[in-house]
């Protein structure tokens, strides 16, 4: 199964990383997210995919799960969500002002006349 989520770690990285590349700031807000998703699930990986228990005091099970990794990605979660509102905020009033989402036309430097 990790072998697996490798394989899926790593196209959500190659696809995050090509659409950062882009010209479109609509296309580098979603690359940001798919970049968050890969990070999420490459902690829920490293984390180790075991299955068991809850890990609660009084109960006796054969094994348990680690709950850091969940409560990381949580907190990750948020973050995240907090830094793609902001840029979805940010992109729309650069739209408002500029009325372009290219980079090239907000940096000026595609033939201003």
């Amino acid at each position: 199964m990790e072998i697996l989520m490798a394989f899926v770690i790593g196209i959500l990285f190659m696809s995050a990383t090509y659409l950062m590349l882009s010209k479109s700031l609509l296309r580098i807000i979603v690359g940001t997210g798919l970049l968050s998703h890969g990070a999420h699930m490459l902690i829920l990986t490293m984390g180790g995919l075991k299955r068991g228990a809850a890990p609660l005091l009084g109960e006796h099970a054969s094994s348990y799960s680690d709950p850091i990794p969940q409560a990381l990605i949580l907190t990750a979660i948020v973050i995240s969500f907090g830094v793609t509102a902001f840029f979805l905020v940010l992109a729309y009033r650069a739209y408002q002002e500029l009325g372009t989402d290219n980079m090239d036309r907000m940096r000026g430097t595609e033939g201003n006349d």
